[in-house]
């Protein structure tokens, strides 16, 4: 990615041989780690065809509250083993972060933000940890082509995956 240089830090991950599911293709996907950038970061290009790229373009096309509500909903522990339901585990437990999805539009195509925020227990008004994911997608012919980046702030992660998108 020319606006993703190793030169500043970010490296190729090495994605040739890469087996991934039917419809799905890895076109470039690159990090800048903690040792090498300011900023840590992870930038990709993804393309989509068949019926994969109509599930994944439903989904983005989905309400941003319930792609939120989707994105900080706890992983289902019913049916696992040594899994049991008591009455404390039947009351909703308090977040443990706050998820908000954003749209953007970029480069002339649409985009979404989703930032996840942990929720710092001694100040609840103050949030401690973050990252965000910036997805940038449009349509090239049959196939759906998302430039996806994630980061600890939503800015450098729109940044980003505007790189990704230009390279694309």
């Amino acid at each position: 990615m020319a606006e993703l240089p190793a030169s500043q830090g970010w490296q190729p991950l090495p994605i040739g041989d890469w087996v991934l599911n039917e419809g799905i293709e890895a076109r470039t996907m690159v990090f800048c780690p903690r040792e090498a950038c300011a900023q840590q970061g992870f930038a990709s290009v993804l393309a989509f065809s068949g019926r994969e790229a109509q599930q994944m373009e439903q989904a983005l096309k989905a309400d941003p509250e319930r792609l939120a509500r989707l994105f900080s909903k706890p992983p289902e522990t019913a049916g696992k083993p040594g899994a049991t339901k008591t009455a404390a585990s039947k009351a909703p437990a308090k977040p443990k972060s706050t998820t908000r999805v954003s749209r953007f539009e970029a480069e002339g195509t649409s985009g979404l933000i989703v930032e996840i925020r942990a929720l710092d227990a001694g100040n609840p008004d103050r949030g401690a940890r973050s990252a965000a994911t910036a997805i940038l997608h449009g349509r090239e012919g049959d196939r759906l082509v998302l430039a996806i980046a994630v980061s600890p702030d939503a800015g450098s992660a729109r940044r980003d995956a505007v790189a990704a998108w230009r390279s694309r």
